[in-house]
């Protein structure tokens, strides 16, 4: 199938997941993976545990608990995110950064060790009195090519016109720990539901965020670009909400923008690249149905990982306190490329 196709691919069957993780105590919400660059197989999957005693989890590949790596005692900790080589202490340093709703506030650790960098957490949204406008809902960080590293934050509710969605440089404090400076309010918001999961393709330079039960919305990551919604896709055939947004790169500047669609169980596909006449259309290639139950998160990576990973790896939260690791070849199939 080519991506001009005018009849997307459908999976009728639900593809099947080659690990499920151990169960978390109270309920799986989202996940990353961090990427092992000097032992690929040793990579870990975060996931939180959102609850008001809730976690950070974190998964060999295997679906194993890591035990001593478990971040306990955080309070209902929503959407996580990693990114590498923050400076810390003059050294490069990756980080997991989870939204701590009941606090408002970001909790930042550096891996693989999981040890706090962020003195007790950071307060986000700071001056906004609305109803749920300082709780925090989404994350994902943006690395510039510069360098430069920013956190993309949401929220359960915000205004319509605008400043849903707050942007903030990371970097050191002097001590060692992360600080975060507000640099921009953008992003549009239907009043239908919330703004959940957000999305950066830091090569492209773009952010997506789903609005719920309307669509993917698209914005330039770079603050200096201005705060003119680029495009709004997946506007048809959702059950119900948009949720996990996931980006399959089989270049730097093409492959697969993967969407949750929650309330059927299901991932629509869509092209990473639009064309030269549209390059902010991103067409419907394939919908796959998945084993994961009504899915919030997810995540994709497109490196070898290790022997049943060896195109890119596909992380999924299902209901059933679980996540579900796919092998990308199963999410691909006949009908979409692979790395």
């Amino acid at each position: 199938m080519s991506l001009t196709s005018c009849k997307p691919a459908t999976d009728t069957t639900d593809i099947k997941p080659v690990v499920i993780t151990q169960a978390v105590k109270y309920d799986t919400d989202d996940p990353a993976i961090w990427v092992n660059k000097t032992d690929p197989a040793k990579s870990l999957i975060i996931g939180t545990d959102k609850d008001a005693d809730g976690a950070l989890y974190v998964f060999d590949l295997q679906g194993k608990i890591i035990e001593d790596k478990v971040v306990r005692g955080l309070k209902r900790p929503n959407n996580v995110d990693l990114a590498y080589g923050l400076m810390l202490n003059g050294k490069p340093t990756d980080i997991a950064i989870t939204t701590e709703r009941i606090t408002h506030k970001l909790r930042i650790y550096s891996l693989p060790d999981m040890k706090p960098v962020d003195k007790g957490g950071i307060d986000m949204f700071v001056g906004e009195n609305g109803y749920e406008y300082r709780d925090l809902m989404g994350i994902s960080i943006y690395t510039a090519k510069d360098g430069k590293m920013y956190a993309i934050v949401g929220r359960k509710n915000g205004p319509k016109t605008g400043g849903y969605i707050w942007q903030y440089l990371l970097g050191d404090d002097g001590t060692g720990n992360v600080k975060a400076t507000l640099v921009r309010k953008f992003g549009e918001y239907s009043g239908k539901k919330e703004i959940e999961s957000i999305a950066v393709d830091n090569e492209l330079g773009y952010i997506y965020y789903s609005d719920e039960q309307v669509g993917v919305r698209q914005y330039y990551a770079d603050p200096e670009k201005g705060d003119k919604q680029l495009s709004m896709f997946g506007t048809t055939g959702f059950a119900a909400d948009h949720e996990g947004i996931s980006i399959y790169k089989l270049t730097d500047s093409t492959g697969y923008i993967l969407v949750s669609d929650q309330g059927a169980n299901r991932f629509q596909i869509f092209s990473r690249e639009g064309t030269k006449q549209k390059p902010f259309e991103h067409k419907l290639v394939k919908v796959a149905n998945v084993a994961a139950r009504e899915s919030d998160g997810s995540d994709v990576v497109n490196v070898p990982l290790n022997d049943t990973f060896k195109h890119g790896l596909f992380v999924v939260m299902s209901t059933d306190k679980t996540f579900h690791y796919y092998r990308w070849e199963d999410i691909a199939g006949k009908d979409l490329k692979v790395k």
